[in-house]
């Protein structure tokens, strides 16, 4: 899974300079581990690694310029 961490985050650095490695990978995180635990609350079946990268690819690419005007909250 790092290695779609990796890819994701690099991703995410091309379309947004703004954002420091570590908080592009925290966005990728949060982004893969939000899908995944909505996917499953949805009772839909797991899809593999492969459909999360996907959908999180296809959020980077809509989302990714915009993304560090969000205010994060930590836990």
């Amino acid at each position: 899974m790092q290695t779609y961490f990796e890819k994701l985050k690099l991703e995410l650095l091309a379309i947004n300079p703004n954002f420091t490695e570590d908080e592009a990978l925290w966005w990728v995180e949060m982004l893969w581990t939000d899908f995944e635990a909505s996917y499953a609350k949805a009772g839909y079946p797991y899809r593999g690694n492969e459909y999360t990268y996907d959908y999180v690819t296809k959020q980077i690419k809509q989302h990714g310029a915009s993304l560090h005007l969000v205010e994060r909250k930590e836990r």
